[in-house]
């Protein structure tokens, strides 16, 4: 299957350069993923939208401030690194720039030295694997030298002061380079008043990394690899979401890393959910039989991109595509600090 065929032009001034305040008051697209058929909202009303007995599974991930800058030892050339995914041991692997100056053996001063990372390899997907050596807290270290990391598209940068908006409310555990943003319109009174309408809750993990920043490639899907991220669902959210399953009722994720991770312990398991916890490289496209979710909510997604693929997995290509003209038509905003889309 062509890439190319998930691609659609983008008007630059479509893409949200800052969050919507409130966080609900963004926009909310609704799709029939059976006729196509699309209304539109606004995110709040999803109360109303929602029916009492749906589960929504949200991700609990935090985001670190994981952009670094720093100081090549012993030359001065500036480096900026980007923390992915911890490997153990002050080992993580991590994005550089400038690449081609960071080779096995360099080492990269931060925080006039009271941080320094040494690079050890190259990984399969162009970024590194470094070892930090520091005194003191690492994470404290980090929350003070570092910076949120924003996506590339989003040229305004965020004041220090206003780095929560680029977490959800819930968030529990640090872990993630990327906010799973599809959580970022809920407000604990919007959640709330979903709890007083019956609408339950639960949460699994899965910490965003390097998958959020590569883009595709290839010329044809079935050639892209994932990149693995961590994910981790409990016990007690697994009970919820086999009771949901075996009741009838409705589960819906909220973003494309929740559906990631449920579909990924429903196809481990039989169709099944369990408690469990790994890794995932899991890469839904046109073709996948979904197994756990019956509905998603999720933000406006970048051209050819394995976030796009995803949703049309799950709503088909023709009728996402057509959403997204619609989208821009009604003067939608898109990306990370975007509106959303409701697929049921």
């Amino acid at each position: 299957m062509e890439v190319a065929l998930y691609d659609y032009d983008l008007p630059k001034e479509a893409i949200a350069q800052t969050p919507a305040e409130p966080r609900d008051a963004s926009r909310l697209m609704l799709l029939d993923r059976e006729s196509g058929v699309v209304d539109h909202r606004i995110f709040h009303q999803i109360v109303d939208i929602l029916q009492p007995g749906d589960l929504l599974v949200v991700n609990r991930t935090r985001v670190i401030p994981a952009r670094l800058y720093g100081k090549k030892r012993e030359s001065d050339v500036a480096v900026e690194m980007v923390l992915l995914t911890p490997r153990g041991d002050d080992r993580w692997e991590v994005l550089v720039r400038p690449g081609r100056r960071l080779k096995p053996g360099t080492v990269v001063d931060f925080g006039e030295g009271r941080l320094a990372a040494e690079i050890q390899e190259t990984t399969d997907f162009g970024g590194r694997i470094v070892r930090f050596e520091y005194t003191g807290d690492f994470d404290k270290l980090i929350d003070e030298l570092g910076e949120m990391p924003l996506p590339p598209y989003i040229e305004t940068p965020l004041p220090q002061a206003e780095a929560e908006r680029y977490q959800t409310v819930y968030n529990r555990e640090r872990g993630s380079a990327a906010a799973p943003t599809a959580g970022l319109h809920f407000t604990p009174q919007l959640l709330d008043r979903l709890r007083q309408r019956g609408i339950e809750t639960t949460s699994v993990l899965l910490h965003v990394g390097l998958g959020t920043f590569r883009p595709v490639q290839v010329d044809r899907i079935e050639d892209h690899k994932m990149h693995s991220e961590f994910f981790q669902v409990d016990p007690e959210a697994a009970e919820a979401i086999a009771k949901a399953k075996g009741e009838g009722r409705r589960v819906i994720a909220v973003g494309t890393t929740v559906a990631r991770t449920l579909e990924t312990v429903a196809s481990r398991n039989n169709g099944a959910i369990a408690a469990s916890s790994g890794w995932t490289d899991i890469f839904i496209y046109p073709g996948y039989t979904f197994h756990c979710i019956d509905g998603m909510i999720t933000n406006f997604h970048l051209p050819k991109s394995t976030l796009l693929m995803l949703v049309s997995a799950f709503a088909g290509r023709e009728n996402i595509l057509a959403a997204y003209q619609e989208a821009l038509k009604q003067g939608y905003r898109f990306f990370s600090f975007g509106d959303a889309m409701l697929i049921i």
